[in-house]
């Protein structure tokens, strides 16, 4: 697959930041979405050209998982009055914000990679020209049962979350990448998406 087959541009005359890439990675919860993403930035720690953004959310950060900046609610809407988030979305009760240095890199010409909400992907897709959405699944039982480990929810409320899930999509074209086996298989298709999104870039920023 040429990277122009996943990478969209975004042409709606509302002069969108180009010359970089973004990879946003979606994908329910429980389908290993951080796990790829720590197993990407290892492989390319030495990539100067992309950038893992760290997150700011309105929850503690737990250790098990992704790690991220902390802000009280309080805190979040007005670091996001003062223009401090590139995009910001709310989910699951929480608030969720990628900070203003993302739009800079993307203007630089690096690839930013983030976990992204599906219902933030048509203002990411506004601001960004060029954007690579990977969809990160799993089979049903494998989600369920990462849910369950987490710990964090009822049986019934991992129901409700799996069957939300059923009935969400991309708002567009996305790689789809099955996570239910060893992180390993996953994680190199994913570092191999994030490579083409930078040879992308390299295109794209010298036209």
């Amino acid at each position: 697959m040429m990277a122009s087959a996943f990478l969209e541009r975004e042409a709606d005359g509302s002069q969108p930041i180009r010359n970089g890439a973004f990879v946003a990675i979606v994908g329910p919860s429980g389908a290993g979405k951080d796990t790829l993403i720590a197993h990407a930035r290892s492989a390319l720690a030495d990539e100067p050209q992309v950038e893992f953004v760290r997150r700011v959310i309105t929850r503690p950060c737990d250790g098990q998982t992704e790690v991220h900046d902390t802000l009280a609610d309080d805190a979040f809407v007005a670091a996001q009055a003062k223009g401090a988030f590139a995009l910001a979305w709310e989910a699951h009760g929480l608030r969720y914000g990628l900070p203003a240095s993302v739009d800079r890199a993307i203007d630089n010409g690096q690839v930013a990679v983030a976990n992204v909400s599906r219902g933030a992907l048509p203002a990411l897709r506004r601001r960004y020209a060029n954007v690579a959405v990977v969809e990160v699944t799993a089979d049903p039982e494998i989600l369920a049962a990462r849910l369950a480990g987490r710990g964090r929810e009822s049986h019934g409320e991992i129901l409700s979350r799996l069957a939300r899930t059923a009935t969400c999509d991309t708002t567009g074209p996305a790689v789809a990448l099955d996570n239910s086996g060893a992180k390993e298989i996953a994680g190199d298709r994913l570092v191999a998406i994030i490579r083409k999104a930078m040879a992308f870039a390299d295109m794209s920023g010298a036209v």
